[in-house]
């Protein structure tokens, strides 16, 4: 099998970037937002993993709980979380086993699932907190000014599509 030289691919890769994106408007700054996300989750994740020993998307799990009174339906807890049913179901699984969150019939619908937050998890969740909320403070926060928050705040609101991951 031959591999195609480095040129003739990037020379493939601009021509069909092109064709959608004439003179490539734009693909800097989602290039630089891509990798804003990436690298803020990978230190938000090692910082509360090392601090607390929970993972980011076990906390995401928690505060979305938090945030809707301490119980959701499985189906509005994977839409808050971005994470898909399986991957919600499997997750909140392992947090069952840790006694951090129940799981029980939702009342109007027997197929329906509700998962609440236990006495132990709103306990890591007053731990992890803190934690979160100083990362996003200090690796975000710190380097905008107010203006900056709100015109970032209101750019990425236009683009922010409605999702149902399956």
């Amino acid at each position: 099998m031959q591999v195609p030289s480095e040129t003739d691919v990037t020379a493939l890769l601009n021509r069909l970037v092109a064709d959608e994106l004439p003179g490539r408007r734009g693909l800097d700054a989602w290039r630089t937002l891509l990798q804003a996300h990436a690298t803020l989750l990978r230190q938000l994740e090692t910082d509360l993993d090392r601090e607390t020993g929970l993972a980011l998307a076990d906390f995401d799990v928690l505060a979305q709980l938090a945030r809707a009174g301490g119980g959701l339906r499985m189906t509005e807890l994977a839409a808050r979380a971005l994470i898909s049913r399986s991957g919600m179901t499997r997750r909140v699984a392992r947090l069952v086993d840790h006694g951090l969150v129940c799981r029980s019939s939702a009342d109007a619908d027997a197929r329906g699932v509700v998962v609440a937050l236990t006495d132990a998890g709103v306990a890591r969740l007053t731990e992890a907190a803190p934690v979160h909320a100083r990362g996003v403070a200090k690796l975000f926060v710190a380097h905008l000014d107010d203006e900056e928050l709100t015109t970032l705040e209101n750019a990425l609101a236009k683009v922010t599509v409605d999702c149902t991951f399956g």
